[in-house]
């Protein structure tokens, strides 16, 4: 069983405290954070279950722990990551990677170096639906994909270091990389507005990838909770709403060409296919017990994780060029 530490008990830490405690590949070793509060939320969830350390170096120093979970603000990520891989420990790092992408590439290059293992937390592809999403598409039931719309909003959590754009989107962000196989845009446009906060808490991304394009809306300051995406094949559409009981619905919905080939001609003629909906069968799994999993698979087959490094700069590589033109 591998010892890993977790350091953060705020806004996330909790929730991935308890799925590193149910996994029986793992074990729980510490949970660290400078505030005493929340250690002290910590002791009366897991008592004497776990350790507990108000300073994170020591955790660093323990030759037990042989991993640390990190899941604090994103501008400690770097320093606690690099501290932590110096110190030969694997690292699970909480969304986006790293604040820059020279941040990131560093830490990649010093995971290799060093033979050591780095997952970020994109937990949106370890979700089942996007896994069942992934397989529609690669047996190619959907058909070329036309467009990707998403939308993630809600009232808050507004976030000082971190862009709605760079806190939201990059779970959409991450699901297309995925469901794609890495594929990289050639085109972007960024709009995006500073309410209540220095950084955006209003985005939209607008990317166009090899053959088809995609749209997302990122939102702190809308009166609705959203989280829904449209992929719309040549073949088939779906609906993935994760604010729905039944999240994954299958539009058997298109467009025929019934006359010419070259749109430009005057015989061009289509006509609109309506057919069935239905929603699969998908089972109940928690994402971030599985993107939790997953990275104890990584350490205990020695093996890269899907949402490693490579992932993670090619999601900071759009995020910054982004960033760049919502400054121009």
């Amino acid at each position: 069983m591998l010892n890993i530490a977790l350091i953060g008990f705020g806004y996330w830490g909790p929730n991935v405290a308890k799925n590193i405690f149910n996994n029986k590949q793992l074990h729980l070793h510490t949970i660290c954070d400078y505030k005493e509060e929340r250690l002290q939320k910590a002791k009366s969830i897991y008592v004497e279950q776990t350790n507990y350390e108000p300073d994170y170096k020591k955790l660093l120093s323990n030759p037990d722990v042989n991993a640390i979970a990190i899941a604090v603000e994103t501008s400690g990520h770097f320093h606690i990551a690099k501290e932590a891989l110096l110190a030969g420990k694997h690292i699970y790092v909480e969304k986006p990677f790293t604040s820059t992408l020279e941040e990131a590439e560093e830490l990649r290059d010093l995971a290799d170096k060093l033979g050591l293992t780095i997952h970020v937390d994109h937990i949106m592809i370890f979700h089942p639906v996007i896994q069942k999403i992934k397989q529609l598409i690669d047996t190619g039931e959907l058909g070329d994909i036309m467009y990707i719309d998403a939308m993630r909003m809600n009232l808050g959590q507004i976030k000082k270091d971190v862009s709605a754009m760079w806190d939201l989107a990059v779970h959409d962000l991450s699901v297309i990389d995925f469901l794609t196989n890495g594929k990289k845009p050639f085109y972007m446009n960024a709009l995006g507005e500073k309410i209540y906060n220095p950084k955006e808490s209003l985005v939209f991304l607008t990317l166009r990838y090899e053959g088809f394009i995609a749209h997302i809306q990122s939102s702190w300051v809308s009166p609705l909770k959203e989280r829904k995406m449209i992929v719309a094949g040549t073949k088939k559409m779906i609906v993935f709403d994760d604010m729905q009981a039944e999240k994954l619905m299958i539009y058997d919905k298109g467009v025929n060409v019934i006359s010419g080939e070259n749109i430009e001609y005057d015989d061009y003629a289509v006509k609109i296919r309506e057919g069935d909906v239905w929603g699969p069968f998908i089972p109940q799994e928690d994402a971030l017990y599985n993107s939790i999993n997953h990275f104890a698979e990584c350490l205990k087959n020695r093996q890269k994780s899907i949402s490693g490094p490579e992932q993670a700069i090619r999601l900071l590589e759009i995020l910054e060029q982004a960033d760049q033109r919502m400054n121009q």
